[in-house]
């Protein structure tokens, strides 16, 4: 039974950030960890306006919803501005970051400390699974544009409109 606070139990909450653009295997394996931790995981897409991406913003959330539904327990947003104030709107106490190499601790972990410092939110940090330890949105789309095979990089429905986009004259 999933707690509630209408029950007095408080629900147990968190993000799982980034631009997804688009979500890998890699990132779906950080969220279906965390959904199996938490009562509620949010998925936070960033709106980065000074970046264009491969994808907008509404067509990853769609994406994310889709590779996510089984799961029941993730949410799929948007947001811009400081994590922390997504957080704090949501109630979210907790921020969970996959850490692929030594390489992302270092940045993660000044970022965690800074959010902690602004709100209180603590980060988790979760090791990737070995099999996408090298895997990024940025590597798969390289690899794609010049015609290699990433489709078990990304989820089907992924792969489908990722192909689309990198065809489309």
């Amino acid at each position: 039974m999933t707690r509630t606070e209408s029950e007095g139990t408080a629900v147990r909450r968190a993000v799982c950030p980034g631009s997804f653009d688009p979500i890998t295997n890699g990132h779906l394996d950080i969220i279906a960890r965390a959904a199996k931790l938490y009562d509620e995981v949010y998925v936070a897409v960033m709106i980065n306006k000074s970046k264009q991406g491969l994808f907008a913003v509404e067509e990853r959330i769609d994406l994310i919803r889709q590779v996510t539904g089984e799961y029941g327990n993730v949410r799929v947003e948007s947001f811009h501005g400081l994590l922390v104030d997504f957080c704090k709107q949501r109630d979210i106490p907790a921020i969970v970051k996959g850490l692929r190499a030594v390489s992302d601790f270092d940045y993660e972990l000044q970022m965690a400390q800074m959010n902690n410092g602004l709100s209180g939110v603590e980060t988790l940090f979760v090791p990737t699974n070995p099999t996408y330890s090298f895997l990024s949105s940025s590597l798969v789309k390289e690899v794609a544009a010049w015609g290699g095979d990433v489709s078990h990089l990304v989820p089907p429905a992924v792969l489908s409109v990722l192909r689309e986009r990198l065809t489309r004259p």
